[in-house]
């Protein structure tokens, strides 16, 4: 079975529950694959990064596989504004920056007509537009599982961040950390590339996006631009460093 996300925002849990741990969002016009349904919930593998979870029956709606494959060969165009409405008949649904805009060409599954007027981006952007886009999300707050400027984690950002400009990157840090080209020194690195940092275990825990000058901008309480050296993240409020350095990835 397939569907459609025809709501803002949508929380993706670890388990068939309401109070179980939200691992992931699934914002307005994500596709996905249902692989199981129980009577109030089925678990889904997303089609942009084929993360799976748990979503309430509720909470998407159902299209078929030829309307499914149509949506998956077709130009993206992203929601460009932090928040937006979309207008129909006896609707009005709001949608944040970085929702999937692109059902609305395909009348066969916008039913309601819905209509929406503001700001978009389509395409792939130039590397040098990555810091401007992350720049849309500075001061969000940290939220364990969040994709949006009212909530976001680390490799949320960096995710959403890429996917405004046109590249699809895994969801978490340690996949994010396997693609791209290591680099071995920092002086290596240009303005977009992904730095990944390390718990004792040897675990990639948190990931954020490289400025120039030594800064880096990540989700860390809250989306923020902190100095980074060759041990990690300084931060410049503390003056301690708070994420011991790993790695230095250049995805595009």
């Amino acid at each position: 079975m397939f569907a459609i996300c025809n709501l803002a925002i949508v929380p993706l849990r670890l388990e068939p529950s309401d109070r179980s741990e939200m691992v992931s969002q699934v914002l307005f016009g994500d596709t996905f694959t249902v692989l199981e349904t129980k009577e109030k919930w089925s678990r889904i593998q997303l089609s942009a990064d084929s993360y799976e979870g748990w979503i309430d029956n509720k909470q998407f709606m159902v299209i078929s596989e030829h309307q499914f494959g149509q949506l998956q060969h077709i130009p993206r165009f992203y929601c460009a504004d932090l928040i937006d409405y979309i207008t129909g008949k006896n609707t009005l649904l709001s949608v944040v920056l970085g929702s999937d805009l692109s059902l609305l060409a395909f009348p066969d599954i916008n039913l309601q007509q819905l209509v929406f007027d503001g700001n978009t981006v389509t395409g792939t952007q130039p590397k040098a537009n990555l810091l401007q886009t992350a720049f849309l999300y500075l001061n969000a707050p940290y939220l364990w599982g969040g994709k949006t400027p009212f909530g976001i984690d680390c490799s949320g950002f960096t995710q959403m961040v890429y996917r405004l400009n046109g590249y699809n990157i895994p969801r978490d840090a340690s996949q994010q950390a396997r693609i791209g080209e290591p680099l071995s020194f920092i002086e290596e690195s240009e303005v977009g590339d992904l730095a990944f940092f390390d718990n004792e275990e040897g675990q990639i825990i948190h990931v954020g996006i490289i400025m120039e000058d030594n800064y880096i901008i990540h989700a860390h309480g809250k989306v923020r631009i902190d100095r980074l050296d060759h041990l990690g993240i300084l931060n410049i409020d503390s003056g301690r460093h708070t994420h011991k350095l790993r790695v230095i990835k250049k995805i595009i």
